[in-house]
């Protein structure tokens, strides 16, 4: 069970994780995504420097527990820092939320061997950890994977293809869904019974990555395919126990860490490019451009407070609270973007300007798993009647 239920709140409460101290702490961090980002959405590939930042920077242990080399950072923590990343470049703010994401999963549910295994690596920054749970064709519910895993005598043989897996070909460690049994009648919403995680190594020879295709959104954020074929994993790849993996889908939400956090990442960048334009038009005395901009802070701080409550797990069903984070923040970030769009007039019909990179980018938070039209579906069946 859990490993972590366990950061104490004396840990929580003497972590440095107030905004400000974290834009000081990763201040060479982010100056390099901010100069980097616009020519690695127009080439679609993460540079090799924005790699070597991300890796050196300290940020990937946020979500490992201190005694193997992370911070012990809970959902707060995250979500902080996956917004202030999704400010300067949307694509890295995924890659990093898988990181952190899987690096719970382990966490909580990995063996002692595999937390030994993993997470010094996954905390140092030398190893970086992706996802590899959506399929062309299975649905955004997961419950009709195609993707098998067959136990043999010294382990188990998966077979199948994953599609939109983010970190293709960057990651070390994938996290990867599949059927290990027939599935049953079951009602489950979002999962399936009978299906099993395995962590596979990137050099297994069973597993190739394909990083061709071509997003509209999240350019640089590496997404693409997993091909597995006959790829042979030991026992002790399994994560969790045998075809239980609908049990720890359906925990990830009540972590708190949610991909709103992106989204409100997005809106407050948008929101600032309309502020700089009216201070540079002189504009921001006039009343409509004051209750214009009131406006915006306003819908930037209202998606910002329901991540922040996702984070802190404080509400009667905190993953309810996670589901709406996502639809609330990715909803009014796509309509904040739409009205920066029309405030800045011509400017804003410009290929190269940043505010239709982000626009572009924060449609893809909503057809994230789960995707919005899923959560909503997951809240209506859960949310007490």
């Amino acid at each position: 069970m859990p490993f972590t239920e366990a950061m104490t709140r004396a840990d929580a409460a003497s972590r440095p994780d107030d905004r400000e101290a974290l834009r000081e702490r990763y201040a060479p961090l982010y100056r390099t995504l901010e100069a980097e980002a616009a020519a690695a959405d127009t080439a679609g590939e993460l540079p090799e420097r924005v790699l070597d930042a991300l890796r050196s920077s300290g940020i990937l242990g946020a979500a490992v527990p201190r005694e193997y080399g992370g911070q012990g950072g809970d959902a707060v923590l995250t979500n902080r820092l996956v917004e202030q990343v999704a400010g300067l470049d949307p694509s890295v703010s995924i890659i990093l939320f898988q990181h952190f994401a899987v690096s719970a999963r382990i966490t909580e549910w990995g063996t002692p061997a595999q937390r030994a295994r993993y997470l010094p690596r996954l905390a140092d920054g030398s190893w970086l950890a992706a996802s590899a749970w959506s399929e062309s064709g299975a649905g955004a519910d997961k419950r009709n994977i195609a993707t098998k895993a067959v136990r043999v005598a010294d382990g188990w043989i998966l077979d199948g293809a994953k599609a939109f897996t983010t970190g293709a070909g960057l990651a070390q460690v994938y996290l990867v869904l599949a059927q290990s049994s027939e599935p049953g009648a079951g009602d489950l919403v979002y999962g399936s019974d009978g299906q099993s995680f395995y962590l596979v190594e990137a050099d297994n020879p069973g597993l190739a990555a394909d990083t061709s295709l071509d997003l509209v959104g999240m350019r640089a954020s590496a997404t693409g395919f997993i091909e597995l074929r006959g790829c042979a994993v030991p026992e002790d790849a399994l994560l969790g126990p045998v075809g239980k993996a609908a049990t720890i889908i359906a925990g990830v939400r009540e972590s708190g860490a949610t991909l709103g956090a992106v989204a409100v990442g997005i809106a407050d960048a948008v929101y600032r490019m309309a502020l700089a334009k009216a201070r540079q038009q002189r504009l921001t005395e006039q009343p409509l451009t004051r209750h214009r901009l009131s406006d915006l802070s306003a819908q930037v701080e209202s998606a910002r407070a329901i991540v922040e409550a996702a984070g802190r797990r404080e509400g009667p069903d905190p993953g309810l609270t996670t589901l709406r984070s996502k639809v609330v923040a990715s909803t009014l970030a796509e309509e904040i973007c739409l009205q920066v769009q029309r405030y800045l007039g011509s400017a804003g019909f410009v290929a190269g300007h940043p505010v239709n990179r982000l626009a572009r980018d924060v449609r893809a938070v909503c057809l994230m798993g789960p995707t919005n039209d899923l959560c909503r579906q997951l809240i209506s069946v859960e949310q007490p009647s």
